[in-house]
């Protein structure tokens, strides 16, 4: 493990699924190779492989849970570091921001649309609730 910290601290390239971990897009390798695997990391526009050399300037697209990240490399890093320190590591384009705003958004006020009731309903809204029920059988 040493000799691999080493090498990359050495090389100006690092693995994928280390990288992606790193910049704390997973919070494990295990889930970032998982990701590349089920082809949710795209480099350059094709499927990744967990081995593949990343590189300053590198454009990647990471699907992680119903986001989108677009990001070019800025730095290479086979370290976890504090957020503030792994958020240098990569630039998020203007456009992959504001539709991962927008989706957001977007599921915010899906979310927002239906209230269950606090309490149960009283003998009134029962009625209300079986007449409207009678409505469809006709």
């Amino acid at each position: 493990m040493e000799s691999t910290r080493m090498e990359a601290a050495n090389s100006d390239s690092v693995r994928l699924d280390l990288w992606l971990w790193a910049a704390r897009f997973f919070k494990t390798r295990a889930l970032a190779r998982q990701a590349i695997d089920t082809g949710k990391v795209e480099w350059g526009g094709q499927r990744a492989k967990a081995s593949r050399a990343v590189r300053v300037g590198d454009a990647l697209r990471i699907a992680r849970g119903e986001d989108q990240y677009e990001v070019q490399v800025l730095a290479v890093s086979d370290t976890r570091g504090p957020a503030s320190v792994a958020q240098g590591l990569y630039a998020e384009s203007e456009e992959s921001r504001i539709r991962r705003e927008a989706a957001r958004a977007t599921r915010a006020a899906e979310r927002a649309g239906f209230r269950p009731p606090e309490t149960k309903p009283d003998k009134r809204a029962r009625r209300l609730i079986r007449a409207l029920g009678d409505i469809d059988a006709t």
